[in-house]
């Protein structure tokens, strides 16, 4: 193996240790990035682990979302920040450092500058984070407590790490990320989620993969090919996972999914999870079911709005998250601790949101109101059809909508949507892609800027052999399906299926309708759509591919349950 070196240097009182190295429990060595004031001192930790490359520049990996993020924030890399340690989903240094934190940025295994197997959000990873938190808090310059802060794939390894409870773990801020490995991001309702999938691992993770030759990858600062060493294609291919053949492999939620998801309510550090409304398809459910099933006695949720990554380096929200570290990593007395546990973005029809403190989710006043689907006239209405009707559509062309009559006075939906559904098939299987809209008095569609592309205003998913659900875990709110076996349809046969729409939050003016479309493929706003859900292993046409029937009225009641909150005078 080629030797990496440790470097340091110190520029405005900023000492800058990097390719950190330690041994693993298994003699693998992992290499970070360390940033730490010059003072002597003893300072609390802030750090990530992820698979993009430490040394590798926002700006240069990600520049689309770069240009974007300068365009809603011109001072990101500049007026107290030079920009040059800006890396994609982590904190800037140079503006934590000053205040008092250490950031280390960890390269995981087998990517960027750390050996080793590459097998992203598997446990061993989890268990080399383990090992680096307990390595940072007990260094000279530590005082002890570790935080955990970073977005998306830094966010996951926040849940699934906390749950394995580092002594030296004091509290985690994970930013847009799921915490259930298998249904917030691999298979939405039993449906494989593959294309963010299948163009992530090679354009963000394979560029990124220890001793890549082929990286286009530099860093900036000394011009080396941030992966390291070259190694041949051969040794490449058998130092990693092949990731989305894995997620092919495992279309139920089995020991492969099961060994990556976090056991929630094993976590017990204060915690702060940061959700996207406009985060259908990752970066949404599994920030709230985080906060909800995490076993921590102090936790926050915020939920907001904007694209996946201008929230998290906005001014205003790296105050909250500082502001967080500074109660729970240094004991400051700075009333975080009275602070309302649930932050809500509430979302108006023209794209902005008006922020409101909380105390519980969902909430406690919802008024939680039945629409039914009525298959003769598609419409939603507040009384169930007393005749029977229903509707059908080809599952991988057309769709179905039904509508709610103009609003006769300004309505708020906040909270999370359920929705029972009769089908019948005219094949062994069918998939529905259930979508809320929102439509003004003139038929004009409302769409949103979401995490990654402009988003309608919610998204549920469910294949119908995936129908099972556990009482155990599911509330009148949210179904809990087990995804652990395949129950086939039978052609022709009506079945009920309780389909989870991921929570959301929208305040309707007067004269503007709430509109369901169902079908049997993804809905997108904006092609060609970044979380698709169309690989044919998944979705063969001779069982996806067939007439699709929704049953209305009598006994097939179909209906949505709406989180209704009602307005204050």
């Amino acid at each position: 193996m080629t030797t990496i070196e440790t470097r340091i240097t110190t520029e405005n009182g900023l000492v800058f240790e990097r390719d950190v190295a330690l041994a693993m429990s298994d003699g693998t060595v992992l290499r970070a990035n360390v940033f730490r004031p010059a003072a002597a001192g003893r300072y609390p930790v802030v750090m990530a682990m992820g698979a993009y490359g430490k040394d590798v520049h926002f700006e240069d990996a990600f520049n689309p979302q770069w240009q974007v993020l300068k365009r809603i924030y011109p001072e990101l890399d500049n007026n107290g920040s030079t920009g040059r340690y800006l890396r994609w989903e982590v904190v800037d240094p140079e503006r934590w450092v000053p205040d008092g934190f250490v950031v280390i940025q960890v390269d995981s295994r087998g990517t960027g500058r750390s050996e080793g197997y590459l097998d992203p959000f598997g446990p061993v990873e989890t268990r080399d984070f383990y090992e680096w938190i307990e390595w940072a808090g007990t260094q000279s310059w530590s005082n002890g407590k570790v935080g955990l802060i970073g977005v998306s794939y830094l966010a996951i390894k926040q849940w699934q790490v906390a749950s394995l409870r580092p002594p030296h773990l004091a509290a985690i801020v994970p930013w847009e990320g799921s915490s259930e490995f298998y249904r917030d991001g691999g298979h939405h309702g039993g449906i494989l989620s593959n294309s963010f999938t299948f163009e992530w691992w090679p354009r963000q993770v394979l560029a990124n993969q220890y001793g890549s030759g082929q990286s286009t990858h530099r860093d900036r600062i000394t011009g080396e090919r941030t992966t390291g060493p070259a190694f041949s294609e051969a040794i490449l291919k058998g130092s990693r996972a092949d990731h989305p053949n894995d997620r092919l492999e495992h279309p139920l939620d089995d020991a492969w999914n099961g060994a990556r998801a976090a056991n929630l309510t094993a976590i017990d550090v204060p915690l702060l999870s940061a959700a996207n409304w406009g985060g259908p398809g990752m970066h949404l459910r599994g920030n709230f079911e985080g906060f909800l099933r995490a076993g921590s006695k102090n936790k926050w949720l915020y939920a907001h709005i904007g694209t996946h990554y201008e929230s998290f380096y906005l001014p205003h929200y790296v105050a909250i998250q500082k502001r967080f570290f500074n109660h729970f990593l240094r004991g400051d007395d700075n009333g975080w601790d009275r602070e309302s546990p649930v932050h809500l973005a509430i979302r108006r029809t023209d794209g902005t949101a008006t922020l409101r403190q909380e105390q519980e989710w969902p909430l406690e006043r919802t008024r939680w109101t039945p629409f039914f689907l009525d298959a003769t006239s598609l419409t939603l209405g507040s009384v169930a059809p007393a005749q029977s009707a229903k509707t059908a559509f080809t599952a991988m062309k057309d769709g179905v909508s039904f509508s709610t009559p103009p609003f006769d006075e300004d309505i708020e939906f906040t909270g999370p949507v359920t929705l029972r559904l009769w089908i019948s098939s005219s094949t062994r299987d069918a998939d529905i892609f259930a979508v809320l809209r929102v439509f003004n008095p003139e038929g004009d569609e409302a769409t949103f800027v979401g995490a990654h592309e402009r988003v309608a205003m919610a998204l549920g998913w469910l294949r119908a052999s995936h129908r099972k659900i556990d009482p155990s875990l599911s509330t009148p709110w949210r179904p809990w399906h087990t995804h652990d076996e395949v129950q086939k349809l039978t052609p022709g046969d009506v079945y009920p299926l309780d389909v989870e729409i991921w929570p959301t939050s929208m305040v309707f003016p007067k004269g503007w309708r709430l509109v369901l479309t169902l079908q049997g493929h993804d809905f997108i706003v904006t092609p060609p759509g970044r979380m698709r859900h169309d690989h044919p292993a998944d979705r063969p046409v001779e069982e996806f591919g067939g007439t699709t029937t929704i049953h209305t009225g009598g006994p097939h009641a179909s209906h949505l349950v709406m989180p209704i909150i009602p307005m204050r005078r």
